[in-house]
């Protein structure tokens, strides 16, 4: 058990030890392989319908695939003030660590020249000093928010969509552009309101954030947000405005979301285990993206028209042959 810090956020999953009955044979209790140690960081909540919540599914998912063949140790929902030390448990007693989150990447390369023998995995990590021991997943993004900000110019009634952002990063701003130039891609005379609380995960700052673009007339939103999300469905619910959502295609499960971008986050976690199973785990940038495929990134309008899915598909084209170029993050 880790420290009182940690004590109520970390649990292991996803393997059982193996210990010998009484009479089984020798020769077969060899054959019982000692489980990959896997610890993964969810600096946010695994339930937040974004970001951190599809990290988790991907790490659901290959629970379900590598069975006892991995043992794994998560931490969640933690202040950034505590994050190296949250790192420090998991190199500590893992082969390979996880940091869900290009916030986690600051301290993981800081973390990781402490303990070179152990294996470091970033998504959403962007290109950064290089480190034998550390591979950095590049979501791309500001790639998929130019589809979505198209998608969004589409669904718009009032000709104004909006989106809010997290912390003022790189990575987030260079999201909330390539949003407005996806809308202004499908509308030239479309409205566009950009914000960023900071915060990641405070309600009240993006719910002000988008009742003051739904006061301009912005009635479809876009965010990069994880628990902070929960003040833009607050404001959309009192006005009768749409959101975009991220990460994951959950078409159908909430009429307050009209279209999806996914952004393959748990695709990544997903990749990340896979590569150490196997063996073929390599540290350095990785660049994912569309030109990964629709698990890694891919926008969809829910019940949208041909016409709407075929404009879709042409832009997504057109970004991956460099007609259309776009941001980096």
């Amino acid at each position: 058990m880790s420290s009182p810090l940690f004590s109520r956020r970390i649990f292991a999953a996803g393997a059982v030890s193996i210990a010998a009955a009484a009479g089984l044979l020798a020769p077969l209790a060899a054959q019982a392989a000692d489980p990959l140690r896997i610890g993964i960081l969810i600096p946010g909540s695994k339930s937040d319908k974004g970001w951190m919540e599809s990290g988790y599914d991907g790490l659901v998912a290959a629970q379900k695939e590598y069975g006892d063949k991995i043992k794994v140790q998560m931490i969640e929902n933690i202040n950034y003030a505590d994050m190296e030390q949250a790192l420090t448990n998991l190199a500590s007693k893992n082969t390979l660590v996880i940091g869900v989150g290009g916030q986690t990447q600051a301290a993981v390369y800081k973390i990781a020249k402490r303990f070179p023998k152990t294996k470091f995995s970033i998504v959403g990590g962007n290109k950064s000093e290089e480190l034998a021991n550390v591979a950095g997943y590049d979501v791309k993004q500001a790639e998929i928010a130019f589809v979505a900000g198209a998608a969004a110019a589409m669904l718009s009634k009032n000709g104004a969509v909006s989106y809010v952002g997290g912390m003022e990063i790189p990575s987030i701003v260079n999201a909330g552009k390539e949003f407005g130039k996806g809308a202004a891609y499908i509308n030239p005379k479309i409205k566009y309101f950009e914000n960023y609380t900071g915060d990641f995960d405070d309600v009240a700052k993006s719910k002000e954030a988008t009742l003051a673009a739904i006061a301009q007339g912005a009635d479809v939103h876009y965010h990069i947000l994880n628990l902070g999300l929960r003040g833009m469905e607050q404001a959309a619910k009192e006005k009768g405005t749409k959101i975009i959502g991220g990460y994951t295609d959950r078409c159908g499960t909430d009429p307050l979301y009209i279209a999806y971008s996914v952004s393959g986050v748990g695709f990544q976690v997903e990749y990340a285990i896979k590569e150490l199973v196997t063996g073929s785990w390599k540290a350095g940038y990785k660049s994912f993206g569309l030109a990964m495929g629709p698990q890694a990134s891919d926008m969809k309008i829910c019940g949208g028209t041909a016409a709407q899915k075929a404009k879709l598909e042409e832009i997504k084209k057109d970004i991956l042959s460099g007609k259309i170029k776009v941001l980096e993050g």
